[in-house]
């Protein structure tokens, strides 16, 4: 009811009317059933607008950390990200991993959207990087559909560290299902997870139009910072 409020009534229709956002491909996502919705990352405003702009609730994976704030601004942030549907997970790994793992097959199992960016983090820079394994997993465990969302423009509005958004355009592209069906029962095949999310990653890249890059974003992260130091 929370999700449906802010949406129809408060955040949705100040959004929708200052940035104007425009949507190819909305036939795309099935009207029923678990579904991945598999997108590029390129602001803290995907996913806002994501979910904003398709008519059926997204869940989103968040990293844990989000929700640990504390004040009005913390409870400000927790608010707001429960509104948007999103999920708190812990990414450090082992068997907090598992843990992510099936509360985004809780999603799939009860015929609702998951939202996942296979990138695993924002892109630093503008560009389309390595997709992590993850959403194979999740997509042949649940035994759902995925379907490639390209988001364009969105760093424009809101790049890395900037806290308020400038109005811009923007829009988003959604592809046509994913059908990975023939790998059923190959969830513990590396390779097999790999070459599914290779195939994610060229439909985002031809999506988007986004220069690719066959590394992980977390690696430019820090070798930035290191840099930086």
């Amino acid at each position: 009811m929370f999700y449906w409020f802010m949406k129809n009534l408060i955040v949705g229709p100040i959004l929708r009317t200052a940035f104007r956002p425009w949507v190819i491909g909305h036939s795309n996502i099935p009207k029923t059933g678990g579904v991945i919705l598999a997108s590029n990352h390129l602001s803290f405003i995907d996913s806002v607008f994501l979910p904003l702009m398709i008519d059926r609730q997204i869940s989103f994976l968040a990293k844990s950390d989000y929700y640990t704030g504390t004040g009005i601004k913390g409870w400000f942030t927790r608010t707001f990200l429960k509104a948007a549907g999103m999920l708190p997970i812990d990414r450090s790994g082992g068997k907090a991993s598992e843990a992510s793992l099936l509360t985004g097959l809780g999603v799939l199992n009860r015929g609702e959207v998951l939202g996942i960016y296979p990138e695993g983090t924002r892109s630093p820079d503008g560009k389309l990087y390595r997709g992590r394994t993850g959403v194979a997993r999740m997509i042949l465990e649940g035994d759902v559909p995925v379907i490639p969302v390209a988001m364009i423009d969105t760093e424009a509005v809101m790049p890395i560290g900037k806290r308020l958004p400038r109005v811009k355009r923007i829009g988003i592209v959604i592809g046509e299902p994913l059908d990975f069906s023939r790998f059923h029962g190959m969830e513990g095949d590396r390779f097999i997870l790999r070459s599914i999310t290779d195939e994610i990653m060229y439909e985002l890249n031809r999506l988007s139009g986004q220069e690719y890059s066959d590394v992980y974003a977390t690696s430019v992260k820090e070798k930035r910072g290191s840099a930086s130091r």
